[in-house]
């Protein structure tokens, strides 16, 4: 018994977070390969559609109201990543006050059933702060491409190539943009396994196991197969 109590951290710790490496791993592959099969995929290609929605008109004028629409959107989604940038920022700053301050786990070690070591304690309190930092780092990239997308739809007076070549920026500054918001997510969800860690190996191995679960519910798309068939059955129709 006491070499499990032990050694459970060694066992089960790397356990979740292979389950969680894999699992991304798979839904990269899948994202790269086939992205009508994946939430994000999908997302992102009805942004590009947006996109060229917004920038088309029968006259400057529909172009400029739509423009104006779009910028609010776009706003819209940059305020949205400043904000969880801010959050994790500031867990950065809290967890780092903590560590510098105190090496203690902020549970009491007898409901812990684990390694309550100082170095393992350590170890928690830096895993932590990395995915904070990761997610962080993740959003401003985020706010970056939001922001560039912002320049490209604002800029007045272009010919009908150079309105060409910015459908294509915008599309592409919309898309990384969105794939590093969804890069923050993902380190956050990193970041409540790590803090359910501090509970205990347990509790952090049971976490990635649904948490892997949930995000095939959410992350994988089931209906793809329906929505082709009805686009060819439309098609076929007209």
């Amino acid at each position: 018994m006491d070499f499990l109590h032990e050694y459970l951290d060694v066992v089960l710790v790397p356990s979740g977070l292979l389950i969680m490496l894999f699992y991304h791993l798979f839904l990269l592959f899948t994202y790269r390969k086939y992205p009508k099969y994946t939430s994000m995929g999908y997302e992102i290609n009805d942004k590009k559609v947006w996109v060229e929605k917004i920038l088309k008109g029968d006259n400057d004028d529909i172009v400029r109201k739509n423009v104006s629409r779009g910028l609010g959107v776009i706003a819209s989604n940059t305020s949205a990543t400043m904000y969880l940038a801010t959050i994790s920022l500031t867990l950065c700053s809290l967890i780092g006050t903590w560590m510098a301050n105190s090496t203690d786990n902020f549970i009491p070690r007898e409901i812990i059933y684990g390694n309550t070591s100082p170095s393992i304690i350590s170890i928690k309190y830096i895993c932590l702060l990395s995915s904070f930092l990761f997610a962080f780092s993740f959003f401003v990239q985020s706010t970056r491409h939001f922001v560039h997308s912002n320049y490209l739809l604002s800029t007045p007076d272009l010919s009908d190539l150079e309105k060409q070549d910015r459908e294509k920026k915008v599309e592409n500054a919309v898309q990384r943009g969105s794939e590093f918001w969804s890069l923050g997510l993902r380190a956050l969800y990193f970041a409540l396994n790590f803090l359910l860690w501090f509970f205990g190996p347990i509790p952090m191995f049971v976490s990635s196991m649904i948490m892997v679960l949930i995000l095939c519910c959410h992350d994988l798309r089931s209906d793809t197969e329906k929505d082709l068939k009805s686009k060819s059955n439309n098609q076929k129709d007209g």
